[in-house]
């Protein structure tokens, strides 16, 4: 019998069926759970054990250790997590990946036609989410039984190949083959859970050894890393060390695993299992127990990273929130008045980013550097925005005076207002962003409306804050000029861009049908300028 006897056809049929049933089972499962996953992510990983414990969890229900990896990466990228607290949620993936070869070691294949079966029907009966996702589920996990299947009826003979048989003993003779082919084998499927899995079958038939599959699983570890590798390029220096924290780790992994290969090989033979089952708790012994080795080195690994890709200090901005103490002023006033000189860094920032969002929304091509710059500043008017809040609400009330009390609600408003701006520049630049990925550009009339609106909403912001600190009318009047100024710059903009479309001089769709929610946020950003005036006026006049 030879390779070609082999009927591949229905074998990719098997694998496809696999794969798309790992990643609808997935999708239910995060459906199900709903924001609690980034919940999870972002506030359970304070410490490395906790990271561990969400990276295993995470990747149990979503199924794959590098989709969970990505997901923690975004995170990175988005500056919603750093790489020490990362660390731990990559480390834990591993852990995670075990639950599909486990499940696939269960032998539960006959129940998967009624799962499809029940699982179709509530998809097909319901429109319920909750019951949407359910039905997903049960048909992603009744694929990923029925792929299995198909897949071991095509490998059935493979025992009886003689090119099979003859790569079956080199890797049986040679471990490190076995690990290369892992590591190729998972790097092109981009799923270690499909790779072992088909290993499963294989071995099952008997036609390769126990000690030829081990060094595969470990190759298949290091293979999986090419996701966490893909997803960081292009991102800010601490996404790239997450990926090489991840590469590190499971290459360190599979040194421990091929220096103890004979003993791990020699203990689950040991045990009465059966095939399938005999990988998935070598895979599970394996994962553990490196990531109970290496735990204690995570901060070393952390910092191995940082010295591979190293991060431009001079360039990353940062704040000292340390002085947002209401005990260190025993004067209520003193509080205020420092509080007042966060929200004029927070006002700094906020008009710095609306500055970049604007030169990236009308530059022709997309600047990775600038988005970073923009995202490193959001994160930080959201630290000031969460801060500056506790700190202007924990002032004690019983010692503040009429006047003070005021100013309290005052710098409250003025801080939502702000970052209510913040938010709104961001809405621009992920249009910009939606814009640049359909190669579209606006006309040159658009991009000077667009400017005009970005000019006035500087010029408001100025304003504002020069009325807070003088309380002229001279100047609130100045303010509500601009203000009617720019709700008829945001009327004319809008009837421009319909009467250009209508003249067929705008080429792009994208950027045509975004371009009026681009100028309806900077008009709410201007109206937020305006109530930060607009406040004060209420609450001092």
């Amino acid at each position: 019998m030879h390779l070609s006897d082999i009927s591949w056809g229905l074998f990719l049929c098997g694998l496809g069926l696999f794969l798309f049933g790992v990643v609808l089972m997935g999708d239910g499962l995060k459906s199900l759970a709903g924001n609690r996953l980034k919940d999870l992510i972002s506030k359970y990983t304070s410490s490395p054990i906790r990271g561990i414990l969400v990276g295993a969890g995470l990747t149990a229900l979503v199924q794959s250790s590098s989709a969970t990896t990505a997901i923690v990466i975004g995170f990175i990228r988005a500056g919603l997590m750093n790489l020490y607290q990362a660390a731990g949620v990559i480390i834990g993936a591993n852990i995670g990946s075990t639950i599909t070869s486990f499940l696939i070691g269960l032998n539960i294949s006959g129940l998967a036609p009624y799962m499809i079966v029940v699982g179709a029907f509530i998809l097909l009966l319901s429109k319920e989410k909750k019951a949407t996702d359910i039905g997903n589920i049960l048909v992603g996990f009744g694929m990923l039984f029925y792929g299995i299947d198909l897949i071991g009826d095509t490998l059935s003979h493979l025992g009886e190949v003689e090119e099979f048989v003859s790569l079956a003993n080199l890797c049986a003779k040679n471990p490190f083959v076995g690990l290369i082919l892992g590591l190729l084998m998972t790097m092109a499927m981009q799923s270690s859970a499909a790779a072992i899995a088909v290993v499963q079958i294989v071995y099952e038939t008997g036609a390769i050894s126990f000690g030829a599959v081990v060094p595969f699983l470990f190759g298949s570890n290091i293979g999986t890393c090419i996701t966490a590798v893909m997803t960081a390029i292009g991102g800010n220096p601490a996404s790239k060390q997450a990926a090489i924290l991840h590469t590190t780790f499971n290459v360190i992994g599979t040194t421990i695993g091929m220096i103890c290969l004979a003993p791990l090989t020699s203990l689950v033979t040991s045990f009465n299992l059966s095939p399938m089952m005999q990988i998935s708790v070598t895979h599970i012994i394996f994962n553990v127990t490196t990531t109970i080795l290496v735990f204690p080195f995570i901060n070393k690994l952390c910092q191995f990273a940082e010295f591979v890709v190293k991060e431009d200090k001079s360039k990353k901005k940062s704040i000292d929130l340390s002085n947002l103490n209401p005990s260190l002023f025993p004067v209520a006033s003193a509080a205020l008045t420092v509080g007042y000189k966060y929200l004029i860094q927070e006002r700094d920032l906020v008009v710095e980013n609306c500055q970049l969002v604007e030169k990236e929304l009308l530059n022709p091509e997309k600047n990775d550097e600038l988005i970073e710059e923009i995202s490193s500043n959001e994160e930080i008017i959201n630290k000031i925005d969460a801060s500056l809040t506790k700190f202007l609400t924990d002032i004690k009330t019983d010692t503040l005076s009429d006047d003070t009390n005021k100013l309290q609600i005052i710098y409250l408003d003025i801080n939502k207002n702000l970052e209510r701006i913040g938010d709104m520049a961001i809405n621009i630049l992920d249009m910009s962003k939606m814009i640049k990925e359909d190669k579209g550009d606006f006309t040159p009339a658009a991009e000077e409306e667009i400017s005009s609106m970005f000019s006035t909403l500087y010029d408001m912001i100025e304003v504002a804050f020069n009325y807070v600190e003088t309380k002229s009318m001279d100047v609130y009047g100045d303010l509500i000029v601009k203000e009617d100024h720019m709700d008829l710059l945001e009327e004319q903009s809008r009837s421009n861009h319909f009467e250009r479309m209508k003249r067929r001089e705008c080429k792009s769709p994208v950027a045509s049908s975004l371009y009026v929610d681009i100028v309806y946020n900077l008009e709410r950003m201007a109206d937020h300028s305006y109530n930060i005036a607009k406040t004060v006026f209420n609450k001092l006049s």
